[in-house]
């Protein structure tokens, strides 16, 4: 006769994995709902707002003066910062395609150093070509950022100094 080996019988283990489950469900449930208690006002502003009309669909949703796109104060355009001219959309689409227009507004130049700079660009950066633009940005880059000789005082005269030695000795 084989001997037939007999298991014992099971006894009922509690399934830690389900349990587990079950307290992460719980605890992501209790999480959403208080995220939802804070959040409610915006998401059902969200929920509730008006679509805009088909032709409207690139329009600004709002008109208030902060929010005005292209708004201009004290000749300054204030999305780029850069003066207000009517060339300002090619220095725009020519300039700030590869960089900020910080880079612009804290470099002075002469008409000749902007060309220099635009060499540069062309020949290390990858730009190309200007064409037509390139006489209205250097026109528009010598107006607005040029060097400027005024500021805090005048300039130093070094000719002009009578130099001594200073004699440490006495």
């Amino acid at each position: 006769m084989a001997n037939k080996k007999s298991n014992p019988p099971k006894m009922m283990v509690p399934n830690w994995n389900l349990f587990i489950g079950l307290v992460k469900f719980t605890l992501c449930a209790i999480i959403m709902a208080f995220g939802y208690l804070l959040l409610e006002d915006d998401i059902n502003e969200w929920i509730n707002r008006k679509p805009l009309p088909i032709g409207d669909i690139n329009k600004r949703s709002s008109t208030s003066d902060e929010d005005d796109w292209n708004k201009t104060v004290n000749g300054i355009h204030l999305r780029s910062g850069l003066h207000a001219d009517p060339n300002l959309q090619v220095i725009i689409g020519a300039c700030t395609s590869c960089h900020s227009s910080k880079l612009i507004t804290q470099n002075k130049a002469t008409r000749e150093g902007w060309k220099q700079m635009i060499r540069w660009m062309q020949k290390t950066q990858n730009l190309g070509d200007l064409g037509k633009s390139e006489p209205v940005i250097l026109d528009y880059l010598a107006k607005y950022y040029a060097p400027k000789e005024e500021g805090r005082r005048q300039n130093i005269d070094v000719e002009a100094i009578e130099w001594y030695v200073l004699d440490l000795e006495e």
